[in-house]
């Protein structure tokens, strides 16, 4: 049940356009790689259905924290991509974006995108599933999760994912204070200059040029935090 619930939301396994069996299927095979490691851990069987269902919902919530955490970190490209798209002059090229499951910028969609693939291409979809293993051992199976602590995990985790999201796109609010700046000494000094017709295309180029210069050092930024929040429900 925790597995089930953790693969149905992290980043990679939980999107939106994997059908849900297949999810659930996958997150089967792994739950029968933990259970010789968690099979000390298993409860006597509950002695009413209160108790079961008291159990489940335990499960359960940890599964969705474990996963949602991650979740709200892959939420960072999509905040970061929807302010570059604001001050690069893209906020009108909307693209449905898989993992948000919504229309959203172009830019936005393309960080998600990355990210996703980022998470494979550096193994941290491995480092998830060792982290289903350390979490038996962080929660033991019918403990009652500490529901305190878990929201002020999910609270630092919702700040860190507005913080990225903000620190990646820097680069980009500080271009698009200074370009505006830019052409409204130009359109003062020189009037008589179509300054609308030369800034879109300008500004649109220049943007696409800083995103070609820092979109490695984001990504690193980026897979540096995921792992982060990894290695804390690792214990590390």
């Amino acid at each position: 049940i925790r597995l089930g619930a953790a693969f149905m939301v992290v980043p990679g396994f939980g999107e939106a356009f994997i059908p849900p069996r297949v999810r659930l299927g996958i997150a089967l095979a792994v739950s029968l790689l933990v259970l010789p490691f968690a099979a000390d851990q298993i409860p006597v069987e509950p002695a009413t259905p209160i108790e079961l269902l008291l159990l489940m919902l335990g499960e359960i919530v940890i599964g969705l924290v474990m996963g949602g955490v991650l979740r709200l970190l892959l939420s960072s490209l999509h905040v970061a991509g929807t302010i570059i798209a604001q001050q690069s002059g893209l906020a009108a090229a909307q693209f449905f974006d898989p993992a948000q499951m919504t229309q959203g910028a172009i830019t936005s969609t393309f960080l998600t995108l990355m990210g996703l693939t980022m998470i494979f291409v550096t193994d941290m979809h491995h480092l998830f599933i060792e982290g289903t293993f350390a979490t038996y051992r962080l929660f033991p199976i019918g403990q009652v999760p500490d529901f305190g602590n878990i929201s002020i995990l999910i609270t630092d985790f919702v700040q860190s994912s507005f913080k990225l999201g903000f620190q990646m796109s820097a680069p980009f609010l500080v271009f698009g204070i200074t370009f505006y700046i830019g052409i409204g000494l130009i359109n003062r000094l020189m009037p008589q200059v179509q300054i609308f017709f030369v800034a879109m295309p300008l500004q649109i180029v220049l943007s696409f040029a800083i995103l070609a210069i820092t979109i490695g050092a984001s990504m690193m930024w980026f897979i540096n935090y995921y792992e982060e929040a990894l290695m804390r429900f690792l214990g590390e």
